[in-house]
């Protein structure tokens, strides 16, 4: 009986018979999940549609991940990875530079990322989805990737304020910081109808209010310094 199921996912083309196909089946089943966990959330995307969208048998997921919730942490590690490869959170600045531009440069990484455009444009809402509802693939998200991007940032801001990096006030500015950059995507059905000629947001008006932000955080933290 085993004999036969192998042979039966063998025949079918959308299976992967060797390291070629197999790779390119598994980056589509990746994208095309990607899709569908942002648009549908965790609990509502179906497998079934996942392997329609990548053009898969309908057992490839359970052939390359083993199931739906090993793929969606997958996908969000695969989401991850691509988002900061394109824009890394220093955006080339070095490391020696100062505080101040480090800062911009990682506001203003981080606005690049919120507002991704193009294929892959669902990666900024797979992540809102995920921290409206939070799945067991969370905790090991913080842990891989957001908590060390989230010391980086504690790092900057410790170096502004002159201050160790474990500093209340350092936690106290790092959330405020981030909590402006996300404040334009969680909140864009509302301020969109507000100010409705600032969307949508092209390159040149996410640089514009990387300044801005990076500016406000600056005046306020002068206050923290004193």
């Amino acid at each position: 009986m085993f004999e036969l199921f192998v042979w039966s996912m063998k025949a079918n083309s959308s299976i992967p018979c060797n390291a070629e196909s197999c790779a390119e089946t598994r980056r589509q089943l990746l994208e095309a999940a990607g899709e569908v966990f942002a648009e549908s959330g965790f609990r509502d995307a179906t497998v079934r549609e996942i392997c329609r969208r990548a053009r898969a048998n309908v057992a490839a997921v359970n052939y390359h991940f083993g199931n739906k919730e090993t793929l969606y942490a997958e996908v969000l590690r695969h989401s991850h990875q691509a988002a900061y490869e394109k824009y890394p959170p220093l955006l080339g600045v070095a490391e020696n530079a100062p505080p101040e531009k480090k800062l911009r440069a990682f506001v203003h990484s981080l606005l690049l990322r919120i507002f991704e455009k193009g294929p892959n444009a669902w990666q900024g809402k797979l992540m809102a989805r995920e921290m409206i509802e939070p799945t067991a693939a969370l905790d090991s998200m913080i842990e891989e990737r957001i908590r060390p991007i989230w010391s980086q940032l504690r790092q900057i801001i410790a170096e502004i304020l002159d201050c160790p990096a474990n500093d209340e006030r350092v936690q106290l500015c790092a959330s405020s910081v981030v909590s402006q950059c996300v404040f334009y995507h969680h909140c864009r059905p509302v301020v969109s109808r507000l100010f409705p000629q600032q969307f949508p947001l092209d390159a040149a008006r996410i640089e514009q209010l990387a300044g801005h932000i990076t500016k406000f955080s600056l005046a306020a933290m002068k206050s923290f310094k004193r």
